[in-house]
C-alpha cells in the first residue's frame, strides 16, 4: 500500500435532488369538458447514499472527488400521474469510515459492516399535486405544490482501520519487522524511525485455519497527542482494535517508562483507549544477553501479560500468536 494512495480523510461537498413540482391539471377529454382536478405529485429527489464496501481499504477514489450531486425528482403530470424519482447517488467506502458534518464535527454516519447503507442527506420530497386540495366547496383547486429542496453541506469522511489488534510503539519498535512475519504484509523496513508513513493490515493465520487481523500504526512518539510526529495523524485507526500490542525493544532504557509514555499519549488522544484490553511485547530480545533479559523481567509493568520474542529469529511468535488469541476470545480488564 503506497504512502501516496492510502488516504484516510477527505472533505467533500454533498447535495441532494430536489423534489419534483405537484402538477396542476384537469381532466380534459372529448365529453367531459370539465373533468376534475388530476394533477399527479412530483418525484422524490436522489437521495446522497454512503455504502460500505469491503473490496476498499482508502479513501483515495474520493480524493480528487469534492462535489457529488444527485439528481432532481421529475414534476407531476396529467391523469394522476407521479414524477419520476431523482436516481440515488451511492458513495461507497471502506469499512470503518465515519462521516461527520463538517461545520458541526457531529457524526452523520458510521460504517462498520459489508454493504450497511446509510442516508447521508435525503432527497427532497416531491409535491403534491392540486388533485389532493379538491374539497367540497372548491372543485377546481388552482395550485399545487412546489417540490421541497434537497439539501448541501460539506461532509468530513474519517477512515478508521478495523482490525483486531493494533500495534502500539516508538518509532523503530519492530512493529513492521513483526507484521511482515506474522502475516503476508510487506510493508517498508529499515533501521531509521518513522518507517512506516501509513498504516497496514496483515492477516495472521492460526491454528484449525482461524485467523485474526494487525494493523501496524505508525510510530507514536511523546507528545504525539498535542500533534507532535505522525502519531496524531494515526492514533485514529487505534480506536477500532479489539486488542492493543504495545512493542517495545529490550534495548531500550527504560522499558516501564516507555510503555508508561505510550499509554499516556493513548488517554490523552481519546480517554476511551483506556478500556482496551492491551498486551506487551518485548521485541528484539535477540539482541540482549541473559542478564539483560532477567533485569527486564524483574521491571515490567505489572498486570499486562507480556511476551519475549525476535521476529528477526522468529522466537517466541507461536507463544505470541497464542497470547493474542486467547486474549482475542476472552478478553481481560486492561490496568
Amino acid at each position: 500500500m503506497a504512502s501516496s494512495n492510502f488516504i484516510d480523510y477527505v472533505k467533500i461537498n454533498c447535495r441532494s435532488g430536489h423534489g419534483g413540482a405537484g402538477s396542476m391539471h384537469f381532466r380534459r377529454e372529448k365529453h367531459v369538458p370539465k373533468g376534475g382536478p388530476d394533477g399527479g405529485d412530483g418525484g422524490r429527489g436522489g437521495h446522497i447514499i454512503l455504502r460500505a464496501n469491503s473490496q476498499l481499504w482508502t479513501l483515495l477514489h474520493l480524493k480528487y472527488q469534492k462535489h457529488i450531486k444527485a439528481d432532481s425528482g421529475n414534476g407531476g403530470e396529467g391523469g394522476r400521474r407521479t414524477g419520476a424519482e431523482g436516481e440515488d447517488v451511492f458513495i461507497d467506502v471502506p469499512l470503518g469510515t465515519i462521516a461527520r458534518h463538517a461545520e458541526t464535527n457531529e457524526v452523520m454516519a458510521e460504517l462498520t459492516e459489508d454493504g450497511q447503507e446509510v442516508i447521508l442527506l435525503p432527497g427532497g420530497r416531491g409535491g403534491m399535486g392540486n388533485t389532493h386540495f379538491k374539497s367540497a366547496t372548491q372543485q377546481t383547486p388552482q395550485h399545487a405544490q412546489p417540490g421541497e429542496p434537497g439539501r448541501e453541506e460539506w461532509v468530513i469522511l474519517e477512515l478508521k482501520l478495523l482490525a483486531d489488534v493494533g500495534l502500539v510503539g516508538f518509532p523503530n519498535a519492530g512493529k513492521s519487522t513483526l507484521l511482515s512475519v506474522l502475516s503476508a504484509a510487506r510493508p517498508e523496513i529499515a533501521d531509521y524511525p518513522f518507517t512506516t508513513l501509513v498504516p497496514n493490515l496483515g492477516v495472521v493465520a492460526y491454528r484449525d485455519y482461524k485467523s485474526f487481523v494487525i494493523a501496524d500504526i505508525p510510530g507514536i512518539i511523546e507528545g504525539a497527542s498535542q500533534g507532535k510526529g505522525l502519531g496524531l495523524r494515526f492514533l485514529r485507526h487505534i480506536e477500532r482494535n479489539s486488542v492493543l500490542l504495545f512493542l517495545i525493544p529490550a534495548t531500550s532504557e527504560d522499558i516501564a517508562g516507555e510503555y508508561q509514555i505510550l499509554t499516556n499519549e493513548l488517554e490523552a488522544f481519546n480517554p476511551e483507549l483506556a478500556d482496551k484490553t492491551r498486551v506487551l511485547a518485548i521485541t528484539k530480545v535477540d539482541l540482549a544477553d541473559d542478564e539483560i533479559l532477567n533485569q527486564i523481567r524483574s521491571n515490567l509493568p505489572v498486570n499486562v501479560p507480556t511476551v519475549f520474542i525476535s521476529s528477526v529469529q522468529q522466537y517466541g511468535l507461536v507463544e505470541l500468536k497464542d497470547l493474542l488469541w486467547k486474549t482475542l476470545t476472552s478478553p481481560v480488564n486492561p490496568t
